[in-house]
């Protein structure tokens, strides 16, 4: 996959809790690899898994990330040409895409678990993938959803949720950071929700409209995200538009190896800022831990980026302990 636009990058946060360490590090090498090559970021702010939205969270992103060095071109506190830059008000344009898929029989009505139909929202993290799905729906067309609509209508209530047809042929892409990466999306993921009952947007129609229309050329986000990336290429060849290139880097783990979370204790960055933590230092805690200085010391966001390369990333998680929030606190 070759890409000769102007490399244009995005940091998408969800404000469905606050950011932490791992967040931090994350959107520090997006950004970094569209800065070292004289690139545009845009901020898009998440926010279509509306349940778990809380008050006050896209606000606390920003700032957590202006504390931490980061900057962009465009996004919903300055505004911008691809704008409007928070998902739930970007609707009209899932619903024309999606259209799209049904008119081409590409997508149908399933009716199977809510479960699956709301966790479909939110980006998948490692470990909710869970069992393929076994097509028990596809038999069904998109009109069929009239019916169903009519049947809730009349007393009897049916939920179901739009779900892709995945390709039954293996594809192949090369990631910037993970290399070569193959899968059969039919036969090892299984047709995938894109949108809800209502037919608002699940999380893999959403990024592909969005970063489509943003012009977006690269997508940097946790290796949990992988398999998406399949799922997403399904929607950009139907569609048309050409993919953006993807670079899935490890995640950050607590000391049992699980995806650092509340469990392992408070890594907010809302709390180190707090504490005093200087953002010099979280910065430099986090390049070394990827590989792009030999030793953790002070040194700001900005400062990495003449000599940033992909190619220095390492490839395996990263465990943060309490001897790293020993050092950060350290100078605080």
């Amino acid at each position: 996959m070759t890409n000769d636009r102007i490399p244009t990058g995005r940091l998408a946060p969800s404000p469905t809790g606050a950011q932490h360490i791992g967040n931090a590090r994350t959107y520090l090498l997006a950004w970094l690899s569209i800065r070292s090559r004289r690139g545009g970021v845009i901020l898009r702010m998440e926010d279509i898994d509306s349940p778990r939205v809380k008050r006050g969270a896209a606000a606390q992103a920003l700032e957590d990330l202006r504390w931490i060095g980061l900057d962009w071109d465009e996004g919903p506190d300055i505004g911008g040409p691809h704008g409007p830059y928070v998902q739930t008000e970007r609707l009209k344009l899932y619903r024309y895409a999606l259209e799209k898929l049904k008119a081409a029989e590409q997508v149908y009505p399933c009716t199977c678990s809510r479960t699956d139909v709301a966790a479909a929202a939110s980006a998948p993290h490692a470990g909710q993938e869970g069992p393929i799905y076994p097509g028990t729906c596809a038999h069904r067309r998109a009109d069929d959803a009239d019916r169903l609509a009519r049947s809730a209508s009349e007393g009897n209530p049916v939920s179901f949720a739009w779900r892709f047809r995945a390709t039954n042929a293996s594809r192949t892409f090369t990631d910037l950071v993970a290399g070569q990466q193959t899968c059969n999306v039919a036969a090892e993921l299984g047709d995938f929700v894109i949108a809800k009952p209502d037919d608002s947007p699940a999380y893999q129609l959403a990024v592909v409209v969005d970063d489509h229309a943003m012009g977006v050329t690269e997508v940097l986000r946790g290796d949990d995200l992988l398999p998406s990336a399949f799922r997403q290429l399904e929607l950009y060849e139907f569609l048309g538009w050409q993919a953006p290139q993807f670079a899935h880097v490890p995640l950050v783990v607590g000391p049992d190896g699980r995806r650092l979370a509340k469990r392992h204790g408070d890594t907010r960055l809302s709390t180190l800022r707090a504490a005093g933590v200087s953002p010099a230092r979280l910065i430099g805690l986090l390049a070394a831990s990827c590989g792009l200085i030999a030793q953790p010391k002070e040194i700001s966001a900005r400062d990495l980026i003449a000599s940033f390369d992909l190619a220095r990333l390492s490839r395996h998680k990263w465990t943060f302990s309490d001897e790293h929030l020993r050092w950060l606190l350290a100078a605080a």
